[in-house]
C-alpha cells in the first residue's frame, strides 16, 4: 500500500507561488494572516506533522516536539536559528534547517546603511525637518561622524561581515575585525581587513557593527563594560541578534553621552522596543528588515521549501537537506531507521 503523503504545516504567510511547490509531495497547510503562537498553540499544531516551514517568530524546543512523533523535519526562514532548540530537534531526530548565502549582500546593504544613518544624523535630521525646526538652523547644528577616512570596527567577519567589508573599501575606511580566530591572511588582503583583539576593536573602532552569531555566551556581549571601552565619539551597529547587546547600559551610554550614535535593526523582546531606545533622538531603529528585498525574501523562502522537501525525502537532495543545522539529527533517525520519500531513500527520522 502506497505511503499517505507527508503533512508539512506553513507558520505565516509567504509567497504563495513558491509554497505551492510542497504540494507535489504533500498535504500542505498555510497561514492566511500574521499570527503569533504560543508554546501550546505550536505543540498542538505539531502533533499530526511531518513537516514545518517556520519564521524566526516561532520558537521551537523540547516543549514543542513533546508530541508530535511523526515530525521529521523544521525549516526555518532565516539564517539565524536561535529560535530552534537544535539539540533538542536532532535527539528527537527532526531535521532543522536554515537559509544562508541567499540575504548576505542583501543584509550588508542594510547594515551599511545603518552605518551611514547613525554617523551623519539622518533619521534625527529628517524628524528635525518635519517639526518645522529647519528656520533654527545654525552652522553647528546635527554635526554627524564622517564614514570615508575612518575605521570601522566587525565583530564577526562571516559572510555578511566580509560584505561589509568590501563595502567599506569604497569608502576609505580602515577595516579592524574579531573572530575566534584569523581569517587566512589572503582573505584578509583581500578585504583590507586587519585582526584584533575584542578589547582593541572596541577601543579603537570609530563605527563598530555586530555580526556574530546569537550563543548564549554572547549574552550581553556589548555590555555596560564593553561601552565604556568604546570612543564617546563612536558609533554601534547591529544587524546580527538583539541579544548581544545589554539595551539598557547602551540606552545610558547614548543618554549621557559616552556613545555618539546606534543604529539597531534587531532587539532583544523584539517586537516589543525598549522604550529608554525609544526615547532616543541619536538612534536609529529599523524593524528587522535586514532580508527584506523582495529577491532576497523569495530566495529564503525558495530554499527554506528546497530543506524541507529534501528532509521529507523528495527531490536532488532527499535525505540531506542542502542547509541542515543539526546533522546529529541524521545520526538519531539512522538509529531508529530510514524512511522512503519518492523514489529515494532519506535518511531523516521516520
Amino acid at each position: 500500500m502506497a505511503e499517505s503523503r507527508p503533512r508539512v504545516w506553513v507558520s505565516q504567510p509567504l509567497f504563495d507561488d513558491i509554497v505551492d511547490q510542497l504540494r507535489a509531495h504533500c498535504d500542505v497547510e498555510t497561514t492566511q494572516a500574521v499570527t503569533r503562537y504560543t508554546s501550546t498553540d505550536l505543540a498542538e499544531k505539531l502533533a499530526s506533522l511531518e513537516g514545518a516551514l517556520v519564521t524566526l517568530n516561532e520558537r521551537i524546543g523540547a516543549a514543542e516536539i513533546a508530541r508530535a512523533p511523526r515530525l521529521r523535519a523544521v525549516a526555518n526562514v532565516g539564517v539565524g536559528y536561535n529560535n530552534l532548540d537544535t539539540a533538542a530537534l536532532g535527539a528527537a531526530g527532526i531535521a532543522a534547517t536554515n537559509t544562508p548565502d541567499v540575504l548576505t549582500e542583501t543584509t550588508a546593504d542594510l547594515g551599511f546603511a545603518l552605518l551611514m544613518a547613525t554617523a551623519r544624523r539622518i533619521t534625527e535630521a529628517e524628524a528635525f525637518l518635519r517639526a518645522g525646526q529647519w528656520n533654527t538652523w545654525s552652522f553647528t547644528n546635527l554635526l554627524g561622524a564622517d564614514l570615508h577616512g575612518s575605521t570601522l570596527g566587525i565583530l564577526g567577519l562571516g559572510r555578511i561581515g566580509q560584505a561589509i567589508a568590501r563595502r567599506a573599501r569604497g569608502f576609505g575606511m580602515r577595516v579592524l575585525y574579531h573572530n575566534r580566530s584569523p581569517l587566512d591572511a589572503k582573505v584578509e588582503a583581500e578585504l583590507g581587513a586587519s585582526y584584533v583583539s575584542f578589547d582593541d576593536l572596541l577601543s579603537g573602532s570609530d563605527h563598530l557593527v555586530l555580526v556574530v552569531p546569537y550563543t548564549p555566551a554572547a549574552h550581553h556581549l556589548i555590555d555596560a563594560g564593553a561601552l565604556a571601552k568604546m570612543k564617546p565619539t563612536a558609533t554601534l551597529v547591529n544587524i546580527a541578534r538583539g541579544g548581544l547587546v545589554d539595551e539598557v547600559a547602551l540606552a545610558d551610554a547614548l543618554a549621557n553621552g559616552r556613545l555618539a550614535g546606534a543604529g539597531l535593526d534587531v532587539f532583544e523582546g523584539e517586537p516589543t522596543v525598549r522604550p529608554e531606545l525609544l526615547a532616543l533622538k541619536n538612534v536609529v531603529l529599523t524593524p528587522h528588515i535586514g532580508s527584506a528585498s523582495l529577491a532576497t525574501r523569495r530566495a529564503m523562502v525558495q530554499l527554506a521549501v528546497d530543506n524541507l522537501l529534501a528532509a521529507l525525502g523528495f527531490g536532488p537532495d532527499a535525505g540531506r537537506p542542502p542547509c541542515l543545522v543539526n546533522a546529529d539529527a541524521l545520526d538519531a533517525a539512522n538509529a531508529g531507521g530510514a524512511t522512503a520519500g519518492d523514489t529515494k531513500t532519506t535518511t531523516i527520522k521516520r
